[in-house]
Order: C-alpha cells, then sequence, then structure tokens
C-alpha cells in the first residue's frame, strides 16, 4: 500500500515533535513517523536556556511550561579541592528582561506539551524506515510493516543512530571517551534545595544536580572512560548507583544524599558520541528534498546543555524554511519541478543557517567537558584557579541566541 504525503519527519522526539508543530503553526501538515509504540521518552529531565524558551516562545508554547518549573537564579561550581564559585544571570527571566534564563524541565512534559498542540493523527506510531529511495521529484520510504510512503519532502529526526544521516552520507557519530550516569530522584515531602543549578568536578568526573520543582531533582554524573567500572554496569542500576556514590565522596552530605535516594528504575547509563565538527561543516544536511534535525545532525556532548535546546531551534527554523517553499506561492499554482526546485532551496537555506551555530554548540561543549574532566596537572591547576567560572560563562555564552520567529519576509 502507498500513502502520499507532503511532509514526512521520522522520529517522534523533540526536533521531530518541534519541526512538526512548526508547520502546523503555518499552516503545513506533516506526518510523523515513530518506530516505538508509543511516544518515545529517554532520559528524565534537561536544562531548557535561554534560545529554547525563545524557540517555544515562536511556537506558542514557552508561557504554558514556564509555570510549571522555576528559574535557576543561581550556578554553584565546585572542585576536587573544595574551591568554589558562584555566578548568577544578569537578571531574573523573561519578566525581568534579562538575557538569561535557564529551567530544568521533565523531558516526558516537553514532549506531551509538543504533542498536544498537533492535530490529531500526526504521529504514526510502530512505523519503522527501513530503507528510502528516489521517485522523481518525491522520495519513497519503505516501513518496516511493507508499507510504502511517497513525499515530497523527508526530515530525519531519527536521533544518534539515523537512518536518514546514513542516507545522506554523514559519517558515524564517534565515542568522545567519556559516558555518563543520570537519574531523577522524587521527595515525597519536598526538598529543601534553592532553584539552583549545583555542579562538582575534578579526578576526571563531573557531578551535578537541578531542581525540576519543589519536590523533583535532576542529577548527572560524566565520567571518563578510563575510570575503572564493571562492563556489566549499564544494564545493572544498582551497580550504576554504588559506582556513582564511591566517585563522589567528598561533595556535601546534602548532594551526596540526592544520589542516594534515587530508585533504581530512575537511574540509566549511556556513552557519549558526537559527531565531528568538520563532518557538520563539510558534510550534507540537506540533500535534494531530505534533510536531517536534532540528534541525527548534531549529536554532541551534555556539557553546556544544549542537546535539546539546539533541536528546538532546528524545528523552528526548518519549519519556517519550508514555509517560505509551501506558502510564498499556492501549492495549486505550482508546477511539481517548481515546488521541488523551492523545497530544495527551503532546505539548502536551512542548512546554511544551522551549519555553523551546530559546529559551534559541539565544539563548545567538547571543550567545556575537557577543561572539567581532564586530569592533568597543568589543566587541574588553570580549572581550580581560573575555569569553573569560564564553563558556566561558555554555558551562557552559548544560550544566548535567538533562532528567529516562525514568520517568513
Amino acid at each position: 500500500m502507498e500513502i502520499k504525503e507532503d511532509v514526512v519527519i521520522v522520529g517522534a522526539g523533540i526536533a521531530g515533535l518541534t519541526t512538526s508543530l512548526g508547520l502546523h503553526r503555518l499552516g503545513i501538515r506533516s506526518l510523523v513517523l515513530e518506530s516505538s509504540d508509543k511516544l518515545r521518552i529517554t532520559g528524565f529531565a534537561l536544562t531548557l536556556w535561554t534560545n529554547a524558551w525563545r524557540a517555544l516562545d515562536a511556537l506558542g508554547i514557552g508561557d504554558s511550561l514556564r509555570q510549571h518549573y522555576p528559574l535557576i537564579t543561581k550556578f554553584q561550581v565546585m572542585t576536587s579541592s573544595s574551591s568554589s564559585s558562584e555566578t548568577s544571570p544578569d537578571g531574573e527571566g523573561k519578566d525581568s528582561g534579562s538575557n538569561n534564563e535557564s529551567r530544568c524541565v521533565r523531558r516526558k512534559e516537553l514532549l506531551e506539551s509538543l504533542q498536544r498542540e498537533l492535530p490529531h493523527g500526526t504521529i504514526r506510531y510502530s512505523s519503522k524506515v527501513v530503507s528510502i529511495e528516489d521517485s522523481g521529484h518525491h522520495k519513497l520510504l519503505h516501513l518496516a510493516d511493507g508499507s510504502t510512503i511517497k513525499t515530497k519532502v523527508v526530515i530525519g529526526c531519527d536521533g544518534v543512530n539515523s537512518v536518514l544521516a546514513k542516507w545522506l552520507g554523514l559519517e558515524k557519530p564517534v565515542n568522545c571517551g567519556r559516558s555518563a550516569i543520570r537519574g531523577f530522584v522524587e521527595f515525597p515531602d519536598g526538598h529543601n534545595f534553592q532553584p539552583r543549578s549545583h555542579v562538582y568536578f575534578g579526578e576526571g568526573v563531573r557531578y551535578g544536580f537541578r531542581p525540576c520543582d519543589d519536590k523533583c531533582l535532576y542529577w548527572f554524573f560524566t565520567f571518563k572512560s578510563s575510570l575503572q567500572y564493571d562492563e556489566d554496569m549499564k544494564e545493572t542500576p544498582a551497580k550504576m548507583k554504588q559506582f556513582v556514590l564511591s566517585k563522589i565522596t567528598k561533595v556535601p552530605e546534602q548532594a551526596f544524599a540526592v544520589v542516594e535516594m534515587t530508585e533504581l528504575n530512575s537511574i540509566s547509563c549511556s556513552q557519549l558520541k558526537l559527531r565531528l565538527p568538520w563532518n557538520v561543516l563539510l558534510g550534507n544536511i540537506a540533500k535534494d528534498n531530505v534533510c536531517v534535525a536534532g540528534d541525527a545532525l548534531h549529536p554532541m556532548t551534555p556539557d553546556i546543555g544544549q542537546g535539546g535546546c539546539s533541536a528546538i531551534e532546528d524545528g523552528v527554523v526548518l519549519a519556517r524554511c519550508l514555509g517560505e517553499a509551501f506558502l510564498k506561492k499556492p501549492r495549486n499554482e505550482m508546477r511539481e519541478e517548481e515546488g521541488y526546485e523551492r523545497i530544495k532551496k527551503g532546505l539548502e537555506k536551512y542548512a546554511k543557517e544551522r551549519r555553523w551555530r551546530c559546529l559551534s554548540l559541539i565544539s563548545a561543549a567538547y571543550v567545556v567537558g575537557f577543561i572539567q574532566q581532564s586530569d592533568g596537572k597543568v589543566m587541574s591547576f588553570l580549572r581550580e584557579k581560573l575555569l569553573a567560572g569560564f564553563t558556566v560563562w561558555a554555558a551562557w555564552r552559548m544560550a544566548d541566541f535567538n533562532c528567529g520567529e516562525l514568520n517568513f519576509s
């Protein structure tokens, strides 16, 4: 059976749903294919920085999310020698005109907020794309269930192991030599932490936590693969938890208790990967009527908290560029070849706009991670004396970005 669609988005993650909602706001229908049988919630929470909130405002859902999550007002950084620094944004968020806004948001609620705004039937579950082929000015997507979809545009938002990125010829993401253990803990009677970000690093590890609200905290622990740990740990939450606790014995008692109180079903572990910056610079982000976004385009380390934020940026920019292609001239007045050329130019514009931004984010995240977790004597000395505040400054600097509105000239 062959189905025809104007726009098909592969993957119902942050990038896929954001792109679909952006197109919907412009009056353009899309079909989102998700390989899972329901909304795929990987990870527990993420920090959304200024750039993400500006993009969510462009989509019209920023304020509905803000009311559930307090503004992070302070960033406290402590090194292995117990030296510490505390910094704060230059204001108090959106209402006061600040350039900096940071809130820790449950990933599930972000995805569900995006999904709720989409028309019923936009997402088709249990739909795994196995191959793609040319068909004149269209693409044919072959699904695992034997069905075929003929479409004018294909957008790959299918994650680090993207089928569409492979089709475009992008190299596989590489392992950066570190892994991350993440956790989420709920305090039924509330926790006593202020809305601050706490980070401790040194001796090859980085541990931090942030409140989502009065009762929930999200924590993360990144470590170098050279540290001694059981290979079976990634499949055994109890071992993950014990490993983290054994490496954070120097942190304050309250910070230690955050991990200690975490239930085993709220802990996960993954290798950290990134796409090499020159592959983003020189590779095909878009080709003809196919492009990639989110982790399919720019997997990066989490050291400046921009993976999810940049995926939201991608979705707004991509929707705007495709809006120009579809809406500047009525579709019923366009010949097939003219429509194809407009789409091709729209995706080229998207690629041009996102290429350097993605390269900058991947590079900055890697450098900050290297600084935080290097165990060389010279780097350790510089980190203790100078660089703790730099890492927070770098995160703010990369977050002070506006991907623009959805409307186009």
